[in-house]
């Protein structure tokens, strides 16, 4: 079973007041059902057909048809079909199903918007499993102005939502992990919601080991980098005797650096200070391997 589909599980067996049901349910046939002298409304969501279904029957007081038909796709999953034929005036009226836009009165205040979010979703929602590489969350809806709609009343919660048109449809999308989290959270998907946040954290952890790994990794590269570089530099001044020639100071880097090939220069400036009792800092190793370097350079040119 998707994550998508585990979610929806979940939300379609919330149980909501009658305000709340009928800006869900404007949202649901609003996006996937088909308007006309009837309604028909289809989807391949058991548990959502089911709250569909029952939605209808405790708002208005009849027991809608329901058709079972095999799917024609790939995987010939049961589309559910749930058709309405009595109270056809009322229902477009009730839910606002005859405007491109709903009326004001649908999602009035923060829960009715929370149910006409959570009846999106139920009916054109879907999001990634947070174990996959990519965080995403999607609505496709029919037009730009409805997308626009809609990116609004998820922005009211700060969602950070766009809008793309995709082939003759449009798709609204968020792509922030923490922002996903906040809308299961919105939808009261509690478990779901502790599903996704459990991967999340330990896929952030486990990005943020890797990059201290090759943070760390790349350090110990630089070293010993320098270090070579150094010791290249040490020898080629050792090889024409010119180690006499240096004061003693940095002749005695020189020789702790040959000695210690893949130290950093603060682990070599600890090991001098202690082994020889005389205190010298980093950047006192540092100033002696520049007179090093300097005359490397030196016999180079000469």
């Amino acid at each position: 079973m998707s994550y998508t589909s585990i979610v929806k599980n979940e939300v379609s067996k919330l149980d909501m007041v009658e305000t709340e049901n009928i800006s869900e349910l404007s949202a649901i046939i609003r996006n996937i059902g088909q308007i006309g002298e009837n309604i028909k409304i289809s989807s391949e969501n058991a548990s959502v057909s089911r709250r569909i279904f029952t939605l209808i029957k405790k708002i208005y007081h009849f027991t809608p048809k329901i058709v079972v038909r095999r799917g024609y796709n790939f995987n010939k999953n049961y589309i559910y079909i749930i058709e309405i034929n009595q109270k056809i005036d009322l229902i477009k009226r009730d839910l606002s199903l005859d405007q491109e836009i709903p009326k004001e009165y649908i999602y009035a205040d923060e829960f009715l918007i929370r149910a006409y979010l959570r009846g999106l979703f139920l009916s054109s929602g879907s999001i990634n499993d947070p174990k996959k590489s990519q965080y995403h969350l999607e609505f496709i809806v029919d037009n730009l102005n409805y997308a626009k709609f809609i990116s609004k009343l998820l922005n009211k919660f700060n969602l950070k939502s766009k809008y793309l048109k995709r082939e003759n449809k449009y798709m609204v999308y968020i792509k922030e992990a923490e922002k996903i989290s906040d809308f299961l959270r919105i939808m009261n998907a509690t478990n779901s919601l502790f599903y996704y946040e459990d991967i999340r954290i330990y896929r952030d952890h486990k990005n943020m080991t890797n990059r201290l790994n090759n943070c760390e990794q790349a350090n110990i590269d630089k070293v010993i980098e320098t270090a070579t570089k150094q010791i290249k530099e040490i020898n080629k001044i050792k090889k024409i005797g010119g180690l006499e020639l240096l004061d003693e100071k940095t002749k005695e880097v020189a020789i702790y650096r040959l000695k210690y090939p893949d130290v950093s220069l603060v682990e070599l400036s600890e090991i001098i200070s202690i082994e020889t009792g005389k205190q010298i800092s980093k950047s006192g190793i540092y100033h002696r391997f520049n007179k090093i370097k300097e005359m490397a350079k030196k016999i180079k040119e000469d």
